[in-house]
């Protein structure tokens, strides 16, 4: 007897396909599962969406360790070994550069909401400067830290908005600075913000933007 599952996978992504934008990597993983075999459900009305879900966007160019894709699909019940099945088919469909880690089943409903964040931005050696550190003592010392947002690309529209209360910390660590952000119904603080308020630039950096860890709750 078949019945709806919603399998929660985390993978990562990097290489070439870190330039994937968000509905690009959906894409990806809805032929990916086309082709597996895996029956997925689809909305309802006029114009039916696969129900594939990326609940914490990545920025493009961002390489990521903990990615998490909740799919809502038709399976066999009480195949014990289901996770294993899915994760094998899938992994064998999927382009190099996306690496599955782990395929489990969640209660239909379950909704993942993140928490926070932890980008690494690798920075070479020639910034790694004096100035560097007083930008960041300035930044967490601050009470409050306002960027100019655009919040509709048409009517170019732009709103101040204070980013402070989504940097939890941010530490220079070798050659490396972490930075943990929280995220919130109200949102969180973009990663382009973070690298202007560093003072930073992509030509700085000595590898790609990294996001190594998501914190998730879920209801």
């Amino acid at each position: 007897m078949n019945e709806i599952s919603l399998l929660v996978i985390k993978f990562r992504i990097g290489g070439n396909l870190r330039f994937l934008s968000h509905a690009q990597t959906l894409r990806v993983f809805q032929r990916a599962c086309v082709r597996a075999g895996l029956k997925i459900q689809y909305s309802q009305g006029f114009n039916p969406r696969p129900k594939l879900s990326l609940p914490l966007p990545r920025p493009v160019g961002v390489v990521s360790d903990d990615e998490l894709l909740c799919i809502r699909c038709s399976m066999l019940n009480g195949q014990s070994d289901l996770c294993d099945l899915v994760k094998a088919a899938l992994s064998k469909q999927l382009p190099e550069g996306c690496e599955l880690l782990s395929v489990n089943v969640a209660q239909p409903g379950t909704s993942f909401q993140p928490c926070s964040a932890t980008y690494v931005l690798a920075v070479r050696k020639e910034y790694l400067n004096e100035q560097l550190k007083t930008t960041i003592e300035r930044l967490l010392a601050s009470e409050s830290i306002s960027v100019q947002r655009q919040i509709d690309k048409r009517k170019s529209r732009i709103k101040n908005i204070d980013v402070r209360g989504f940097l939890e910390s941010i530490e220079l660590d070798r050659d490396s600075i972490i930075v943990k952000c929280k995220i919130s119904s109200a949102g969180s603080i973009r990663v382009d913000e973070i690298l202007k308020l560093l003072e930073l630039d992509v030509e700085k950096l000595a590898s790609p933007i990294r996001r190594t860890s998501v914190q998730w709750k879920s209801n």
